[in-house]
């Protein structure tokens, strides 16, 4: 699993306009406190529903959340998952590991998603980020970071890009 953030990190170098964090603390209301292992997010002038507090917290939801579980899956597949539902989080998956699987869930729609034919999950949100669960897990980095490389010269991400350049806006001081 050490090679989700270098996926990450890859789509964040090729689409301007998109952060990633790890353990990050974000403050989605006064109920919850979540970390979530991972996160990619469109930053704000770029039209992204998120902001950076002051003291360095991300408040408001994130655009995708990314869990990691092996003694948490309980709480990552049902308080966490509720908790970033409730509060605007768009996509979540969880890695578990036990079970060598990915859990992947539209929050909008409350409804669980599958991956494509060959296990490539396309992840919704953003556009050309294409995780290959199967080389993930097994640690098949070429075929892992071929598949994420392949995902980034789709026409369909270079529209987004195209509609974060056109989001952006001046940052506020």
């Amino acid at each position: 699993m050490n090679q989700a953030p270098t996926v990450l990190g890859l789509y964040r170098a090729a689409t301007p306009g998109v952060d990633t964090g790890d353990n990050i603390t974000v403050l989605p209301g006064d109920e919850a406190e979540p970390q979530p292992d991972l996160d990619l997010r469109v930053q704000p002038e770029f039209g992204g529903q998120s902001r950076t507090t002051g003291d360095g917290y991300v408040d408001s939801p994130l655009e995708l959340i990314i869990e990691i579980a092996h003694s948490t899956r309980a709480i990552d597949l049902h308080g966490k998952y509720d908790d970033d539902r409730r509060h605007g989080v768009l996509e979540y998956l969880v890695a578990c590991l036990d079970e060598r699987f990915f859990r992947w869930y539209d929050l909008l729609a409350d409804r669980e998603l599958q991956a494509d034919a060959d296990g490539v999950i396309w992840i919704r949100t953003f556009p050309g980020l294409w995780i290959d669960g199967g080389a993930l897990m097994a640690g098949e980095h070429a075929r892992l970071l071929a598949t994420a490389q392949a995902g980034l010269v789709t026409p369909e991400h270079a529209e987004f890009v195209r509609r974060l350049e056109l989001n952006r806006q001046t940052p506020r001081p």
